[in-house]
């Protein structure tokens, strides 16, 4: 089962009847950089994933811990779906939510520019 799969499949339980899920975005809260110069334990230890539940009515943050971004475990924090996720650019998108950056890697940024586009209607 491919990432998004799992991703979709975790995020399920948090919906609300009859909320559809657009699109699902995979997200971190440290800095890549860390596991680079601190090493992968530091990194470990600092790190959060998240995801980024996409539906009809609003954006779910979902904490998925700190070790992989395939299970959702808990609602960090909820967004209205007129928020706007991008432009993203570069390798890595940071996308300010509540009190922490989340930073997004290129092989989500074809899943935020579709949800975007619903908000502009194309």
């Amino acid at each position: 089962m491919a990432l998004r799969d799992k991703m979709r499949e975790s995020a399920q339980p948090f919906l609300a009847p009859g909320e559809t899920l657009t699109q699902v975005i995979g997200a971190q809260t440290a800095s890549q950089y860390v596991a680079a110069f601190a090493g992968i334990f530091v990194f470990l230890g600092l790190n959060r994933y998240r995801i980024l539940a996409v539906t009809s009515q609003r954006i779910l943050v979902l904490d998925a811990g700190p070790a992989s971004m395939k299970k959702a475990k808990s609602v960090v924090t909820e967004l209205p779906r007129a928020t706007r996720l991008g432009p993203a650019n570069g390798v890595w998108h940071v996308l300010p939510v509540a009190n922490e950056k989340l930073r997004i890697h290129r092989r989500f940024f074809k899943d935020i520019e579709a949800a975007d586009a619903v908000l502009s209607g194309r």
